[in-house]
């Protein structure tokens, strides 16, 4: 493995775990469903994407390298499906959007 592939493999597994990360942090921080289920879709989708092209760079267009693309394809088809499905079943339970019947906790004023 030359110097150029290992960092083009370094550089996609950083960017791939920076958005799993920044949807990890979307996931707690937002406030309703809708919001953390596209936090969640998109960053994974980039970030679990982006790691396993760091998989096709290493290991090259064969075994373990087309493995890595099959799952690329994999997840650009169902992820964004299975955000859509719970954000539409959320819809339909009735779940409101964040600013519609719905508000941020109050936190509690202790003694600090």
């Amino acid at each position: 493995m030359n110097v150029i592939q290992q960092f083009v493999v370094a550089a996609l597994v950083v960017v791939g775990s920076f958005f799993l990360l920044v949807g990890t942090v979307g996931l707690i921080r937002f406030p309703d469903v809708y919001n953390r289920m596209h936090a969640s879709s998109k960053a994974a989708t980039l970030g679990a994407s982006s790691i396993l092209l760091a998989g096709f760079a290493y290991y090259g267009p064969q075994g373990a390298g087309l493995t890595s693309l099959v799952g690329i394809v994999f997840l650009f088809l169902t992820a964004p499906t299975g955000a859509h499905l719970i954000s539409r079943s959320a819809q339909k339970m009735g779940v409101p959007f964040f600013g519609q019947d719905a508000d941020w906790p109050e936190e509690e004023s202790g003694s600090d």
